[in-house]
């Protein structure tokens, strides 16, 4: 492994250790999300990303859109790894008047670009903020993070069909693949296989990888975009639950986590004695 690798495997590291201390504060919430995506967010903001953490509105960063608001946990821990927020606001996430509510709330949070909620809406408004960019000759790049449940969503493909049509090489779009529903497996729900094959009828340039392997992740970043053509790119995440806390990984229901309060220094010690260079 690089030593760039090295480096973004530490930030995955920080960044489910900082998710940890969040949801403890609640001893509840989107932890399973949180501890899958780690390597996924890692990958996005250290190495595709183009951003300036003193300065969140900069016009020429990338856009980062999430689209599963219930995911802002896992979004807030990068940005805290980031320096976009403060690790010292870890302990008011999901209070009254904090930055971090439990839902990504565009107007709530540095660094938070659109505001998540029913879940479907956010490729749409990545295909309008990429039209956008473009209409301003901005280069930047908008990348769209949604899971594979918002696949079953109509207003999903609807997007892609757009994307595609008005040739949108700047869009990326991240589908975090944990086959998890809030009713269950997503496979079981509406099974949206093959993905990949989908999205490339769609006229979309597919590529499908371990989300929780960075080498794999930093690959596919760079082959997203660095295409030569004018086809959307998406990127399939084959992500793991609750990723890097063993005894959470192995229970049935991970969608929403609740723990135990002396399960939760367990976890950390877990990581902390996992803890990359």
């Amino acid at each position: 492994m690089s030593i760039a690798n090295v480096s973004l495997a530490r930030r995955a590291w920080s960044i489910r250790r900082h998710a940890l201390r969040m949801a403890e504060v609640q001893g509840q919430g989107y932890i399973g999300q949180a501890l899958g995506a780690a390597d996924l967010l890692a990958a996005s903001y250290f190495h595709a990303l183009n951003f300036h953490a003193d300065d969140p509105d900069w016009e020429g960063r990338d856009r980062f859109l999430l689209s599963i608001g219930h995911y802002a946990i896992a979004l807030y821990a990068a940005l805290i790894e980031a320096g976009v927020l403060p690790e010292d606001e870890i302990g008011t996430y999901g209070m009254d008047d904090s930055r971090m509510p439990m839902s990504g709330m565009a107007a709530y949070t540095p660094g938070m670009e659109i505001t998540g909620g029913s879940l479907g809406h956010g490729l749409g408004i990545a295909v309008g903020v990429g039209l956008a960019l473009r209409a301003k000759k901005n280069p930047a790049f908008v990348y769209n993070m949604m899971s594979d449940g918002e696949l079953g969503e109509g207003s999903t493909w609807e997007a892609a069909m757009a994307a595609s049509h008005h040739c949108l090489g700047n869009l990326i779009c991240l589908v975090d693949f944990n086959n998890q529903q809030a009713d269950g497996h997503s496979k079981d729900m509406m099974s949206s296989e093959p993905v990949d094959q989908k999205f490339e009828a769609f006229g979309w340039y597919a590529q499908r990888v371990d989300g929780n392997d960075i080498k794999a992740l930093t690959k596919a970043f760079d082959a997203a975009k660095t295409l030569k053509d004018d086809r959307p790119r998406v990127i399939i995440c084959d992500t793991k639950m609750c990723k890097g806390v063993p005894f959470l990984e192995e229970r049935e229901i991970t969608h929403f986590v609740r723990v135990a309060p002396e399960e939760w220094a367990s976890a950390i010690a877990h990581l902390d004695g996992e803890a990359p260079a």
